[in-house]
């Protein structure tokens, strides 16, 4: 449509194949010119992407969640609709319109015994969705279930009767390396549980599997996994644990029936926060926070707790130095054998949640070296593209938790962050859900890492009292599952400062030692280059760089 004065096009019922990029030329004799406009069509959200799911259920009550729609129409969705029908009747009676996350708690209109049926619609500034597939029918419990408190045990350790006298052992759940667990159920009551069987091969054995039965009397709360009984006899200490059904957090959340949002991680981390308060107020520190040791209640819930307090400490006036931790979530003060402190746990805890958000590990190397340097110095940044729909607060969150320094946020801090309280259920906020492709990636990446991953038992080692690391170590044995040989060895070979194979050392140990002399008989480089500086006249300059090379390195600064 063109005038003396103006031309305009108009597009009638767009649709989203109308969008793109549109150029207008306008010409005359002596010439043209052009300019490009971008055109975005924004609709209605698709249905929510899976069909709800139920848990929790009573006989009043039920949790509801579900997965977000695949397309959000082109922005934000509001929120969601809950609906509800009988299950002998074909009309949908709205449950909520005011539901701002992919879970929801059914509350009223719900009859003991009753059967159901619950669909849900997103909704953006744009119009509501078509409903979600409807849920299987749900049939409401007999009786409402109490609120009651749970019950703690004071564990007093057996040690007159053996663990079998008192519980049936089943198939075998996992191995650890302080020996195997297993299901049980209670011979008179058939409660499920955990047995964590520990080899009692040495009084040191014993005496750390006693004392982490120890702090878990000291460690009652609805975050934490509980001790229910320990047995003590000449071969074997046996812990006797709940049997929490629901598996670990990080894989729940690449399953398609959940939804992964920003909202979702931050409720994830308020109850693993919540939990870790609790140890620290009994000056206990955790000491092994991974994704590992964060599960599920049950495999329908979003509850979780903490578990594995094999490597937990609680603190004195004493300083408390320790010599183990995995590499991606172990804190700079382990890996330079200062004196850990509650704030260990908070740097794991910052870890966990950059990972639960982006679905990769802020301190990642190529192998366990690197990676441990990289957490020496703190090095890492939030990637555009993993934390491209991650809020400010977020990541101001994580940076409160990874600070090399131990200025890190206290679990009662960080449960007051802004980023914390933003996603309480009062404030309205939109949600998008976030991919799970990379955290799948991250999973898989640890479960291969799993099966070749090798334990190092060291001996009459010394330990350098200026510098806390090994001087030198005068015997050390490999145990190996796999004839591959991992980085993780090379850099605690390294570290014990073993450059050449001694006489009794098995063909793993050597080919280590081998490789690793290989890798420092090159050239020097830098790994951390100096950087310009611009300082105040009277202030002091420091210089800093890092280099990877054999040990009798010179260096030489010019100034011109």
């Amino acid at each position: 449509r063109s005038s003396d004065s103006q031309s305009s096009v108009e597009i009638d019922q767009v649709c989203p194949e109308d969008q793109g990029c549109y150029t207008i030329v306008v010409r005359n004799r002596r010439g043209f010119v052009h300019h490009n406009i971008a055109l975005s069509v924004i609709d209605r959200p698709d249905p929510p992407a899976s069909h709800p799911v139920v848990s929790k259920l009573t006989s009043d009550s039920l949790v509801l969640s579900w997965t977000g729609p695949s397309y959000d129409g082109g922005t934000a969705v509001l929120g969601y609709i809950v609906e509800v029908r009988e299950e002998k009747s074909e009309n949908w009676t709205e449950v909520t319109k005011d539901c701002i996350n992919t879970c929801y708690k059914v509350r009223s209109s719900l009859e003991p015994q009753g059967q159901y049926r619950f669909r849900v619609r997103a909704y953006n500034s744009i119009g509501v969705s078509q409903p979600s597939q409807q849920s299987h029918c749900i049939t409401m419990a007999t009786q409402s279930k109490k609120d009651n408190p749970p019950k703690y045990v004071d564990v007093v350790v057996d040690t007159i009767n053996k663990v079998k006298d008192h519980y049936d052992v089943h198939e075998k759940l996992g191995v650890g390396k302080f020996g195997q667990v297993y299901r049980m159920t209670h011979k008179e009551t058939g409660d499920i549980c955990a047995g964590k069987f520990y080899r009692a091969s040495s009084s040191k054995a014993k005496a750390a599997a006693l004392k982490e039965i120890e702090l878990m009397n000291c460690l009652h709360h609805p975050k934490l996994a509980q001790c229910l009984a320990g047995y003590n006899t000449r071969s074997e200490i046996v812990m006797v644990m709940e049997y929490i059904a629901g598996g670990e957090l990080f894989t729940r959340i690449i399953d398609d029936n959940f939804e992964h949002t920003e909202p979702t991680s931050a409720r994830y981390m308020q109850q693993i926060l919540e939990g870790m308060q609790y140890v620290h107020k009994q000056n206990i520190v955790h000491l092994d926070l991974k994704p590992e040791n964060i599960v599920c209640v049950d495999t329908t819930g979003t509850s979780i707790k903490i578990i594995d307090f094999g490597l937990a400490s609680k603190l004195d006036d004493k300083p408390l130095m320790v010599m183990h931790g995995t590499p991606e979530f172990v804190a700079p003060e382990v890996i330079g054998f200062e004196p850990v402190s509650l704030e260990t746990d908070m740097w794991s805890i910052g870890v966990l949640c950059y990972i639960l958000l982006s679905g990769e590990s802020p301190f990642q190397g190529n192998n366990d070296a690197e990676t441990l340097a990289l957490v020496t110095e703190a090095q890492y940044e939030f990637d555009e593209e993993s934390f491209e729909d991650i809020s400010d607060e977020a990541k101001d969150f994580i940076s409160s938790l990874l600070k090399k320094t131990k200025k890190r946020l206290s679990c009662t801090e960080a449960l007051s962050h802004p980023w914390m309280v933003s996603f309480t259920p009062l404030l309205r906020r939109p949600t998008k859900s976030l991919d799970k492709t990379k955290i799948r990636r991250f999973l898989a990446k640890r479960k291969w890492q799993g099966k070749t991953d090798k334990a190092v038992h060291i001996h009459n080692g010394n330990l350098s009292p200026g510098h806390g690391c090994i001087r030198r170590v005068t015997q050390f044995q490999i145990v190996t599952s796999s004839s591959a040989l991992c980085d993780q060895v090379l850099f605690l070979l390294l570290l014990l400062g073993a450059s050449h194979p001694e006489p009794g050392w098995s063909q793993e140990a050597e080919e280590a030692i081998q490789s690793l002399d290989k890798q420092l008989q090159c050239e020097p480089r830098f790994r951390q280059a100096l950087r310009d500086t611009t300082l105040a006249k009277g202030a002091t300059a420091q210089l800093t760089c890092l280099v990877n090379g054999k040990h009798d390195l010179t260096a030489q600064l010019d100034h011109y």
